[in-house]
């Protein structure tokens, strides 16, 4: 019998994707369906759902548990749900499609069959709404809110069949685990309490300073990497796992580790970004989550310590997983090591501060990376992908 966290708000995980025996007959009706084109934020939520991540969720939500999620971080039958999962399409396609029919569901970039949806609802969205709650502002800057205010102004809700993961299993095999495989590597090491690390990155000293704490008080950590689409300048995914590997190999005890990639966009919804982390971390298996400085926060939409305070703010039983909050880490010198605000009593002027940002800043004008900031095996798997970019 398992001792992990059990599945949020299910006895068992929830997948979408049909087995394959099923998708070839489901492909080919799909063939003779109407086609709604999705954004890559809906198709990275379409992965989610087919890979059980957004267990118990069935689908894209109906009007009711979207307006409940978006104001009351909760579906309307009263389970936790903090960032609503929601498919668009425009006015003319939501017109012609009826209540009860099913929908070919395609990439609107490649334009591959994806997933079929049985239409149970059509709603009006009020994007300024969703936004006001989800991301605390309504400004076009933020990324998250100009995917939401350039979305279709017509919600399609109802079951969905998953019918591929896209090129997720082969791009990155070994590496692309699905929330059952990661509970049975849990299980298969004996670990109840697993932390996970959420990142985007290349893992820093900071970086690597938190998942060593999450260690220290679990069984071990689960160094998550988002694998769906990033901002412009981000680090693609399979550099930054070549980076970790190169860290995990070196500075990390065997088998206090699993890395897995998983294919969720980013949001940027910063507070309400680390409760959804936390919620289908709980699908993975995983007991806590390592909440940092700024967590899926961008520019300074959100305080450095909001990610923090709303887990503070929420009903008890809201979910299994909980938060390792950890304060601002840095390298001081006076120390010689890793520390934050709670173990250094240094000033500021002794502290070297570690980010991604300013890690790429280094790369982008070719100053040197002290090893205070990052271990030289992950600089040199950076400096070679910037040297490449150089030479195109």
């Amino acid at each position: 019998m398992s001792n992990l966290v059990p599945p949020h708000g299910a006895e068992s995980l929830k997948p979408l994707l049909l087995p394959e025996t099923e998708r070839e007959a489901e492909l080919e009706r799909a063939a003779h369906l109407k086609q709604v084109p999705m954004s890559s934020r809906e198709v990275s939520d379409l992965f989610m759902l087919g890979m059980g991540a957004y267990t118990p969720l069935d689908g894209f939500m109906g009007e009711a548990d979207w307006r409940s999620c978006c104001e009351h971080m909760r579906l309307a039958g009263g389970l936790f749900w903090p960032i609503p999962i929601t498919l668009s399409c425009t006015q003319e396609l939501g017109d012609s499609i009826g209540i009860g029919e099913d929908v070919a569901l395609v990439d609107g970039d490649s334009g591959e069959v994806l997933g079929v949806l049985t239409v149970e609802e059509k709603y009006s969205i009020d994007r300024e709404f969703e936004c006001s709650h989800v991301f605390r502002t309504t400004d076009a800057g933020h990324p998250g809110v100009a995917k939401v205010l350039d979305q279709g102004p017509v919600n399609l809700g109802g079951p969905l069949r998953t019918l591929s993961e896209g090129q997720f299993p082969e791009t990155y095999a070994g590496f692309y685990h699905r929330p059952a495989e990661t509970r049975a590597m849990f299980q298969e090491r004996g670990w109840s309490r697993v932390a996970a690390f959420q990142t985007r990155n290349p893992m820093h000293r900071s970086h690597e300073y938190l998942a060593k704490i999450a260690i220290e008080v679990c069984d071990g950590v689960l160094i998550h990497q988002v694998l769906g689409a990033l901002k412009p300048g981000d680090i693609p995914a399979e550099v930054r796992v070549r980076a970790i590997d190169e860290l995990v190999n070196h500075y990390f005890v065997h088998g206090t580790i699993v890395q897995a990639g998983y294919p969720i966009e980013m949001r940027y919804a910063g507070p309400r970004e680390a409760l959804l982390h936390a919620v289908f971390r709980q699908n993975f298996g995983c007991s806590h989550l390592v909440v940092g400085r700024d967590h899926a926060g961008v520019g300074d939409y959100y305080g450095p310590f909001d990610a923090h305070h709303i887990f503070d703010t929420l009903p008890k039983g809201s979910m299994k997983t909980e938060p390792l909050k950890i304060d601002i880490t840095f390298y001081c010198y006076k120390c010689s090591g890793m520390a934050t605000g709670k173990t250094c009593p240094h000033e500021a002027a002794d502290r070297l501060a570690i980010s991604g940002t300013r890690l790429r800043e280094m790369f982008a004008k070719g100053e040197p990376i002290p090893a205070e900031f990052s271990r030289t095996e992950v600089v040199a798997v950076l400096r070679e992908y910037y040297d490449g970019l150089d030479g195109q």
